[in-house]
């Protein structure tokens, strides 16, 4: 067990002739359903027009998809095809490098701003179980912190991390709206001039027995919204309406997700939906996220108007660097985050 641990997945996999997974590795997937809905479109460039019925009507849309289904995929986004190709190879260069470099990152307390992981761990409620799967994560906004090499993906990530800011920062100006919030209130609660960005990358190497591992179990996400693409080779599935179905995104679009925060600051309305990363035994699925949120030090509760307008409260305010830190440092399956952030019926 301690050896698979110290290997992680992509040496794995590249050192033996695997027919079947090591026992450590097994996991019970709940199945995948047939759907006939497909997950809302978002036109990024709308919310930016200057036609304003044009701005009205994504705006709703926005909002019903934050709502109905957590997910959208976001298209003309504005975000160069080019960078985005290039902080997916970046990442994949990032996992080729020597074991010995990529080890000085093998993170030392959750607060580390740079964390590479192999062979992670999850513990259920009667054993651990290795995930199949190798990462690596930075926190890259308000400070930027980025392994010293491959040399040409820092300045890749920090324009990528930069431009995922814009969007982010118009999207929640266009949730804002939608919840009927003053122009500015989140920008200014949330002190979202100091919001705090973390870059993950994901190896994701081809598997024997795909429908017993499982790359990343059910959760949920800490921040506001998290912005997913990946090298074409899908394997992301969202749960709706209690079923588990595929995710697909065209070309040079961006999967977006809300996530604890906005569930909490919406005081429910919109929900933070619970996800997983499925695997495959033909090729590497390499995905890139950008999880977008609050600053550090926000104190982020449900939004004043909406908890006059809802008569309540459904959740306590929480620091968020605690609460991201709470959750990185959590290998329980589930959400624990979000529940213990609930205010319990008496």
């Amino acid at each position: 067990m301690a050896a698979i641990a110290n290997s992680g997945v992509k040496v794995l996999t590249e050192s033996t002739d695997l027919k079947s997974i090591p026992s450590e590795f097994s996991f019970v997937n709940e199945p995948t359903g047939s759907y006939s809905d497909s997950i809302p479109i978002i036109d990024f460039s709308l919310l930016t027009s200057g036609n304003p019925d044009e701005r009205s009507k994504i705006i709703q849309e926005l909002g019903k998809a934050c709502e109905e289904w957590g997910f959208f995929v976001l298209v003309n986004h504005g975000i160069q095809e080019t960078l985005m190709k290039a902080a997916i190879e970046g990442a994949s260069e990032f996992f080729d490098l020597p074991e010995d470099e990529k080890r000085k990152y093998e993170a030392k307390h959750v607060s580390d701003p740079i964390k590479y992981g192999k062979g992670s761990v999850i513990t259920t409620s009667d054993k651990k179980i290795f995930l199949w799967r190798d990462f690596m994560k930075s926190y890259v906004h308000p400070e930027f912190h980025y392994p010293d090499k491959p040399q040409n993906l820092r300045e890749i990530i920090f324009e990528y991390a930069e431009r995922s800011r814009f969007v982010a920062r118009t999207l929640l100006q266009g949730i804002s709206e939608n919840l009927g919030l003053e122009e500015g209130y989140v920008q200014e609660i949330l002190k979202l001039d100091s919001m705090f960005q973390l870059f993950a990358v994901n190896y994701y190497p081809p598997c024997p027995q795909p429908d017993q591992a499982i790359g990343l179990p059910p959760h949920t996400d800490h921040g506001l919204l998290t912005f997913l693409i990946h090298n074409g080779v899908a394997g992301l599935q969202i749960q709706h309406n209690g079923k588990w179905f595929n995710t697909n995104s065209p070309q040079n679009s961006i999967l977006v997700n809300t996530a604890d925060q906005l569930e909490i600051f919406s005081n429910g309305k919109y929900k933070s939906v619970k996800h997983r990363a499925v695997v495959n035994n033909q090729s590497t699925r390499i995905s890139v996220v950008i999880a977008n949120g609050p600053a550090p030090d926000a104190i982020v509760g449900p939004a004043s108007p909406l908890v006059q307008r809802d008569g309540r409260p459904l959740y306590r305010p929480l620091k968020y660097i605690e609460y991201v830190e709470t959750q990185l440092s959590n290998t329980v399956d589930g959400k624990v985050n979000l529940d213990y952030a609930k205010i319990q019926d008496n």
